[in-house]
């Protein structure tokens, strides 16, 4: 039996102890966004940095201005991978549409199999404890790990992480390595394990358009006086043209089409548009035409309104020009799309709408670039080789329609790449009540992780 057999039966055998390790991590009610809970969350970071300290790692929990940071060294020779998790959990309203207390975690049987059902039961804590278990594993069975691991856990992930970057900067020499690899993604499908390596950036601005100095009576001033929610409507309206491309000057510079190997990968996956928005009770796509919906979600760039206010929204009907309207406007970008430049010019597109007695403020919630990793490295192909061997079907690499901002600190902080391995499913309703991690994601997560630390010691 080689090592990584060994490491593998070890993993079997040990997997009710495992699942209860998860257990006790769940039933902790570390909530980073509310301060009732900030006991709880120290409790989780000392709990983790526990559990890593009782399998050899040299494991420390780092205070910060908000929740802490837990950091662990497996020392050893060879390349040093750094692995990213976090242990805060998003609140749990409302408390009334959960089957169970939410930090009460159970077996229950779904579409899938026997799941996980708890708060942070995919977000984000059985997935970090997939790569715990596969450390664990390899400590027991051989000792050591097959290459360098710092374990790096967070504890403000749902809440903004503003205490990450300052310490990210502050330890950035203790941080750095060959690779990051984070595990807070999903797979394909229950069969299918993927690489996630495109993630999009993006640009959220909120604009209100000011008229006149208060409400004015419809009937009164109805036709002289200019109505603001005619105004942003109609600069709303003209972001897009008939085939649903942005018009916004400079939108597309530094938008790259897919190679021909990754769209045909990408085909091979069999996604239906129909069975996709069907879900949602939908039909038409209503995207770029020219374009899969596949490629609208992962390698394209969209200009989306997320929120649309002005004038009286209550019961009833109010006779009223409203002083003011407002729009929120997100972009997601990808391949080398300028945050800045997108910014610049969807205000000046606004702005050229606006007559004489209107005026715009403009609230930046901010900005990032899109970022794609390098699916032809020999790690990433070793790593996706490894995830198929474990499961029913070969990996694939695989975008991503949302973004991952840790994932862009490193790479502008500590100027390393990163690894998107995770084995959530869409279904999981992470955010929502009922979060649930599959029982078989939890088990040959921790698994594929073995397999992938020993890859990553051949390559």
């Amino acid at each position: 039996m080689s090592q990584l057999e060994a490491v593998l039966a070890h993993l079997d055998a040990n997997a009710d102890a495992a699942e209860e390790r998860l257990f006790t991590f769940l039933r902790m009610e570390s909530i980073s966004t509310d301060p009732a809970y900030k006991a709880e969350c120290r409790k989780a970071a000392d709990w983790a940095a526990a559990d890593l300290a009782a399998i050899g790692f040299d494991a420390s929990v780092r205070d910060t201005t908000g929740h802490p940071m837990v950091v662990a060294h497996s020392g050893g020779d060879g390349p040093k991978f750094l692995f990213y998790g976090h242990y805060d959990v998003q609140p749990v309203d409302p408390l009334d549409l959960w089957t169970a207390p939410p930090f009460e975690p159970v077996i229950a049987d779904g579409p899938q199999g026997p799941e996980i059902r708890a708060r942070g039961a995919a977000d984000d804590k059985g997935q970090l404890m997939t790569f715990v278990e596969a450390c664990r594993a390899w400590k027991a069975v051989t000792g050591s790990l097959p290459v360098n691991v710092t374990i790096f856990l967070e504890g403000e992930e749902e809440s903004g992480s503003p205490s990450l970057i300052p310490f990210l900067k502050e330890n950035a020499e203790e941080l750095k390595s060959e690779l990051a690899l984070v595990c807070d993604t999903g797979m394909w499908d229950a069969e299918t394990p993927a690489i996630s390596t495109m993630l999009r950036g993006g640009v959220a601005e909120e604009v209100v358009i000011h008229a006149a100095d208060r409400d004015l009576h419809s009937g009164m001033y109805g036709g002289p006086a200019m109505n603001p929610i005619r105004v942003l409507t109609k600069a709303l309206g003209a972001l897009h043209d008939d085939t649903g491309r942005v018009t916004l000057a400079g939108f597309y510079d530094g938008v790259h089409e897919i190679g021909d190997n990754m769209k045909a990968d990408w085909e091979a996956l069999g996604f239906s548009h129909t069975d996709f928005l069907g879900e949602v009770g939908l039909a038409e796509p209503a995207g770029e035409q020219g374009y899969s919906a596949l490629e609208q979600i992962w390698s394209r760039p969209t200009c989306e309104f997320t929120g649309i206010t002005g004038g009286y929204t209550g019961e009833g009907f109010k006779t009223v020009l409203p002083a003011e309207a407002r729009a929120k406007i997100s972009c997601r970008l990808v391949g080398d799309q300028d945050p800045d430049a997108i910014r610049a010019s969807l205000r000046a597109h606004v702005e050229s709408f606006l007559p004489a007695d209107c005026t715009a403020e403009w609230i930046s919630h901010g900005g990032s670039k899109a970022i794609s990793m390098p699916t032809d490295g020999p790690r990433f192909l070793r790593a996706r080789q490894a995830l198929s061997d474990e499961w029913p079907k070969d990996a694939v690499f695989a975008g991503c329609g949302g973004g991952i901002p840790v994932v862009g600190h490193f790479q502008s902080i500590l100027g390393m790449q990163s690894m998107l391995i995770g084995f959530g499913l869409n279904d999981d309703r992470i955010h929502s009540p009922n979060e649930k991690y599959s029982r078989a994601s939890f088990h040959k997560g921790a698994r594929s992780w073995a397999r992938v630390l020993a890859t990553l010691a051949e390559a």
